[in-house]
């Protein structure tokens, strides 16, 4: 989310806005793996095309995708989307912090929490280990530095490791962190 060393807060707003949504959410997962026509899209997730497109316009007007790249389909031409995980990378953990931004913020992770709850009904039982950790702790500045450091490592890694959707050889997985300081105060 990130558009150069100094992203206005609109800016951040405008990309918080557009990805508080659950759906615009899955469809940044997929461009992860890679580019994808509306249509491709729209198959992916048993979207109409009218639906998938509508959302990677919006998804695209605030800047969180970009075009990859045209083709003649049946006369027409199809815009190819992604997802540029370099562009995020450049601003990860500095987006200015106000009010606007913080509601968004919070929409944001409204729309994370209803994934989240349409993924736990896709559990597969595994004979691997699962992980889920919830937690208010209070820890040492250097731990939490140290945490942060090992956890962005670990987003990005299986950022980079994503392929297209149904790629032989793969199997779908889902990750949600969220880590973040919290005011001090009444731990209700």
């Amino acid at each position: 989310m990130s558009l150069g060393d100094e992203v206005p807060e609109r800016q951040w707003t405008a990309e918080l806005r557009a990805m508080a949504h659950p759906v615009r959410l899955r469809v940044l997962s997929l461009l992860t793996g890679g580019p994808m026509t509306a249509a491709e899209v729209a198959r992916e997730m048993n979207l109409t095309h009218a639906n998938a497109s509508y959302h990677l316009r919006q998804l695209l007007a605030a800047g969180t995708i970009q075009v990859a790249g045209e083709e003649r389909i049946r006369g027409g031409v199809a815009r190819r989307y992604r997802y540029d995980l370099e562009r995020d990378l450049r601003l990860e953990g500095k987006p200015p912090i106000g009010p606007e931004h913080l509601r968004h913020r919070a929409q944001l992770i409204d729309a994370v929490a209803t994934e989240l709850r349409r993924r736990i009904r896709r559990v597969r039982p595994t004979k691997g280990r699962q992980h889920l950790t919830d937690a208010e702790l209070w820890v040492e500045p250097e731990v939490w530095a140290d945490v942060m450091a090992r956890m962005n490592a670990a987003s990005e890694d299986l950022h980079r490791a994503a392929r297209p959707a149904r790629t032989e050889g793969t199997i779908l997985v889902s990750a949600t962190i969220a880590l973040f300081e919290m005011e001090p105060g009444d731990l209700q």
